[in-house]
């Protein structure tokens, strides 16, 4: 049957969007094509480029070792918690419109989200690069976050900066989840080009060891019938 991926990340350059006092990326030349050509044959050059960013860049995943000392770090935490995961949509954009941020565990009720990668769509994605991206969005509640616990998820994306509310420096969407050992990507997009099933969801992390958090390119495979 034919293949259709959806790539579920934004592109990596300086001008992103950053959690506020996290220092933007670098992306320079280690060494230039200019520089290398004098290596190899003529007409032949390479360039290797150097990267200096945070873990927590562009769409990332959190590691459990992100928040507890005792967690999963990306070099450990198992492939089959973030790669080739039966995928769920959430849509909840009706729910968070205006002053209404939080989404309740009520939201989840009706899904059976057993060994699945929980998306949540906000539509919070559209500001990416807009002056309004990185103003208290959409959060998911304690109680939504042990819901998904309760209800068995292996893995929960949402399109937003942050699964917390921003406001509250106790963070327990992500205490709660990661204590779980469910790892969470944020700033994800597009989601709302997926079905709410259907689909199967990857987001391998780089195996940093002690790495907390790690840019993915997440994406959907669909299977076209």
């Amino acid at each position: 049957m034919p293949r259709r991926i959806v790539d579920l990340s934004h592109p990596i350059d300086s001008s992103i969007p950053m959690f506020p006092g996290l220092p933007a990326p670098e992306i320079t030349a280690l060494l230039s094509r200019e520089e290398s050509a004098s290596r190899y044959a003529p007409g032949v050059s390479f360039l290797i480029s150097r990267y200096v960013l945070a873990g927590n860049t562009g769409t990332y995943l959190d590691a459990p070792f992100h928040r507890y000392a005792d967690g999963a770090d990306l070099a450990t935490l198992p492939l089959d918690r973030a790669v080739d995961l039966p995928g769920v949509v959430v849509d909840v954009r009706g729910r968070c419109a205006g002053s209404q941020r939080a989404i309740d565990a009520e939201v989840f009720a009706e899904y059976d989200l057993v060994g699945c990668a929980v998306l949540i769509l906000t539509g919070w994605d559209t500001r990416w690069g807009k002056s309004d991206y990185l103003e208290p969005g959409p959060f998911l509640t304690a109680e939504a976050a042990q819901a998904l616990v309760s209800a068995g998820a292996v893995l929960v994306g949402i399109d937003t900066w942050n699964i917390d509310d921003v406001k509250d420096p106790s963070r327990p969407a992500h205490s709660i989840l990661l204590a779980a050992s469910i790892p969470i990507v944020e700033n994800l997009c597009h989601i709302d080009q997926l079905p709410q099933r259907g689909f199967r969801f990857h987001a391998a992390p780089l195996p940093i060891v002690a790495g907390t958090a790690t840019p993915v390119r997440a994406y959907a495979v669909l299977v076209e019938r």
